[in-house]
């Protein structure tokens, strides 16, 4: 894990993060659904 900032102090930044790797495996996986149910 890279770590973006020398001192991360901020936890906010690292909340935000994690909130958008939740939303992105979301929506990942409603895609993969679609396209699942679309081909039967």
């Amino acid at each position: 894990m890279p770590v973006l900032e020398p001192n991360p102090t901020d936890g906010r930044k690292k909340l935000l993060l994690v909130f958008a790797a939740i939303i992105g495996i979301v929506v990942l996986i409603s895609i993969i659904a679609t396209i699942a149910q679309s081909m039967g």
